[in-house]
């Protein structure tokens, strides 16, 4: 179990919290098109892999479109989104904020990243996936991880970057 907060209160998460040296795998995603994707689709990339509880909330669409911006000219790197909102949430926010470099998943259907330290267990938002950034090398290992200490707050975007 790892942990967070919200406005303060801690929030236990169910599973362990991925760190330096872990691979990530068992991703079965659902992109905005309603396809899959699966870690086989990053192989032989970079991704710099963000998880929110949902994008319709400030925080989330700023860590979105922080991100996005930061990475615009990237084309080495997958700017990878993940939350529990539906597909066509995520395609309509990138649609109106003009986001065209950054791949927005939903965990809707399979919520493979349940047990790996993201599923607030407890708490306001129970039930949905804490804030967090999970910088990945060309084989899906990490090479950086930040739960952030309080969803109501940004990831450190500089130190998500100084990794790619």
């Amino acid at each position: 179990m790892s942990t967070t907060a919200f406005n303060g209160e801690a929030v236990n998460t169910k599973g362990n919290f991925p760190v330096t040296g872990d691979k990530i795998s068992g991703l079965n995603l659902t992109k905005t098109d309603l396809s899959s994707l699966t870690e086989e689709d990053l192989k032989g990339k970079k991704v710099v892999f963000n998880i929110f509880p949902s994008v319709d909330t400030g925080v989330c669409a700023m860590q979105l479109k922080t991100f996005s911006s930061k990475l615009k000219d990237r084309e080495d790197v997958v700017l990878l989104f993940a939350s529990l909102d539906l597909p066509f949430a995520l395609s309509r926010f990138c649609g109106a904020e003009g986001i065209e470099n950054a791949v927005t998943t939903s965990d809707f259907k399979h919520r493979c990243l349940e047990n790996h330290g993201l599923l607030m267990t407890d708490g306001a938002l129970n039930g949905l996936y804490a804030r967090a950034v999970i910088v990945l090398d060309e084989e899906q290992n990490v090479i950086h991880s930040e739960l952030v200490s309080d969803i109501t707050i940004e990831p450190s975007y500089d130190e998500a970057l100084k990794f790619i």
